[in-house]
């Protein structure tokens, strides 16, 4: 029943609405993301709909594959030494630069210079502190020294940030993008649309099929789908869960899902009181029923989870009992923290994210027996960024799948971890330690065991409620030929056509 109530409470206050969309040209893909691109340098970007970018212009050193494993990019190979400490990429030759120059050793050192510069605020900086130097061997293979062993290096550079840029283009990649892609820059009007053509060099015999993308700029989902439906739109990129029944019901369109390791999650800022009391971060905890989350939220496409690591993963503590709320327990812990008749909050979420939106109010709902009156405050979307994300006490946020375990949890719980410093500002020593070992495990038994304790006490110190990872859903035409949706929610159109 309160579960039903919650539904209820949470669906009535959500609405979509429509826009209009315009034809776009034959022989060019119309795909639709939901917001702005704030960035096109991909070591400054933080948002999906700019990793969406980041993989059609750019490239890494190693790329990971629709079946998750690990495939050579830039790269046409790599090995370390014995102790995991050294390690060389050996570049492929003849690989251009939009700009036509040839890509080379150099360029791979400034990219990684600049991802750890601290003034250039990439997020992945964290996974490159563990660089102790690097250099290039030739104008085609570089080596990289490690302070400790590393099983997991190579899989670091399949990561969206460390996408390898133009040593001589550095300053204009927000505005004029410059990589080895398959797609080549035209233009950017920001809150509309991006245009990107066929890169006619690209070092993939063959690739792009595709002559352009237009990727368009909509923030509501039913002019999406009402898009898709008349074929104004070819594919509307990480479709949200209200609109993949009615994707399904039309006899034109498909819904490509795959299982991710996305999430969202309920940040409660470390800094800020209340929940600067681990007590009142596990009152939180304890009141929300994740089941019931998962079911508000995504209409059931995803999975209750404790951590960024997914059910489906291996290192999933199967242990750990998923939430199934507890407003009682969660009053007493209230009491014991000084806040007995509980406390007001305000709680923020970003404007035109259907399911972080759909969480929040699911959390106003389910606090509310706990003595916990949750003001919900919508926000445009760069406003949130500006002003809410890192900065306020209590909102929503979510973060898009990581290319290993390492690099889906250390940032946010290592006490140095970029994204953590960026939003719940947690530390304990203990966390450290356990993944500090983790990066180092010499065998699958080890890492296994450490990631169990991670998930442990990240429960146990709630930092914040990770209540569900989330399916990948895109909505696409029947037109468009050769598409498959990626768990890392990348948008690969290397092998897409489109029929008449």
């Amino acid at each position: 029943m309160v579960k039903r109530l919650v539904a209820r409470a949470v669906l009535s206050a959500f609405l979509l609405s429509g826009t209009a969309l315009s034809a776009q040209a034959a022989g060019t893909l119309k795909v639709a993301v939901d917001s702005n691109l704030n960035t096109l340098d991909p070591a400054k970007m933080k948002g999906g709909q700019e990793y969406v970018a980041a993989y059609l212009l750019f490239n890494g050193l190693t790329a990971i594959a629709a079946d998750m494993t690990l495939k050579p990019d830039l790269a046409e190979r790599w090995e370390h030494s014995a102790d995991l400490k050294t390690w060389t990429f050996f570049l492929k030759k003849g690989v251009k630069f939009h700009s036509g120059r040839e890509m080379d050793a150099e360029d791979v050192l400034a990219t990684i210079t600049r991802i750890q510069d601290k003034a250039t605020g990439s997020t992945a900086r964290v996974n490159f502190e563990i660089v102790e130097s690097m250099k290039a061997v030739d104008s085609h293979a570089v080596e990289f020294t490690l302070k400790s062993p590393y099983s997991g290096f190579a899989e670091l550079f399949g990561e969206r940030q460390a996408r390898i840029v133009p040593r001589d283009a550095l300053d204009t990649l927000a505005s004029n993008p410059v990589g080895t892609g398959p797609f080549q820059f035209v233009s950017f009007a920001p809150g509309d649309r991006m245009v990107v053509k066929r890169n006619p060099t690209y070092f993939e015999a063959g690739l792009p099929k595709l002559d352009e993308v237009v990727i368009r700029i909509l923030p509501e989902t039913a002019s999406q789908v009402a898009a898709l439906t008349t074929g104004e739109l070819d594919l509307a990129w990480n479709l949200p869960p209200e609109a993949v029944d009615k994707v399904k019901a039309t006899s034109n369109l498909k819904a490509e899902a795959v299982p991710t390791s996305t999430w969202d999650g309920v940040i409660m800022n470390g800094t800020t009181k209340p929940f600067d009391d681990v007590r009142v971060r596990r009152a939180v905890a304890t009141a929300l029923d994740k089941q019931a989350i998962t079911q508000i939220a995504l209409f059931g496409y995803g999975t209750p989870t404790h951590s960024p690591i997914p059910p489906s993963h291996p290192y999933f503590n199967k242990d750990l009992p998923i939430a199934k709320g507890d407003p009682a327990a969660a009053k007493k812990m209230l009491a014991e923290a000084g806040y007995p008749n509980g406390f007001e909050v305000t709680l923020y979420t970003p404007a035109g994210r259907a399911t972080r939106e759909r969480l929040g109010l699911a959390v106003r709902e389910l606090l509310k027996p706990a003595g916990i009156t949750v003001n919900v405050q919508r926000v445009p979307f760069d406003v949130f960024l500006k002003d809410i994300e890192g900065k306020a006490g209590f909102y929503i946020d979510g973060f898009f799948s990581r290319p290993t375990i390492d690099t889906s949890v250390y940032p946010w719980y290592h006490s140095r971890g970029s994204w953590n410093a960026a939003l719940w500002n947690y530390a304990n020593p203990a966390m450290d330690k356990l993944l500090d070992g983790a990066r180092q495990a010499s065998s699958e038994e080890e890492a296994k065991k450490l990631y169990g304790e991670v998930q442990a006490l990240a429960v146990q110190d709630a930092p914040g409620v990770i209540p569900y990872v989330i399916n990948h859903v895109n909505g696409v035409s029947a037109r468009v030929q050769g598409f498959t949706s990626h768990p890392m929610m990348f948008l690969d159109l290397r092998n897409v056509s489109v029929g008449q």
